[in-house]
């Protein structure tokens, strides 16, 4: 394979566009992926490519990682519904942290930078530092995805089998 004129016209634009060397290859046809970035190499191309690379990735990873947040916000209201809907379910009690003591929930909301910052404050479980809410929050079972728990005998028995283990 020879590189021709047009070919590393061709390298060099689609390089400095961002186009991985695989994706390279295949616009270009009869070249392979090591070809592209052998020949990047020697035209010093690899340094620009970097530097668009890393400018684009970081936008797009702080945008991903806004919308990773929000879905994983939504995931945990609908997995704990049945919980807050529960007639008899303790409403949340803010407390600073000279307030706490060994029966109220620990579980902070917030940053502790910020004024709005408080700890939950609800009753926690015998044993442990967080109420029944938090307690599902913090204690997670090992690779099981997050399923919507429609069972209001679920929830007791994953804190039952916390309680045991602890």
């Amino acid at each position: 394979m020879t590189w021709t004129a047009d070919k590393i016209d061709k390298l060099k634009q689609l390089w400095g566009n961002g186009n991985t060397a695989s994706e390279i290859a295949q616009i270009i046809g009869d070249v392979t992926r090591n070809a592209v970035i052998g020949k990047a190499n020697r035209l010093n191309l690899s340094s620009k490519i970097i530097k668009n690379f890393n400018n684009k990735s970081k936008s797009k990873s702080f945008e991903t990682n806004e919308h990773e947040n929000e879905r994983k916000n939504k995931t945990k209201k609908i997995k704990f519904k049945s919980l807050i809907i529960e007639k008899d379910f303790e409403p949340e009690n803010p407390k600073s942290l000279e307030e706490l003591d060994d029966n109220t929930c620990k579980w902070p909301n917030g940053h502790p930078n910020e004024s709005d910052f408080y700890f939950c404050g609800r009753t926690s479980l015998e044993k442990f530092s967080y109420c029944k809410l938090h307690l599902l929050y913090a204690f997670q079972p090992k690779g099981k995805k997050e399923d919507v728990i429609t069972k209001d005998d679920d929830v007791p028995q994953f804190i039952q089998k916390k309680i045991k283990s602890a």
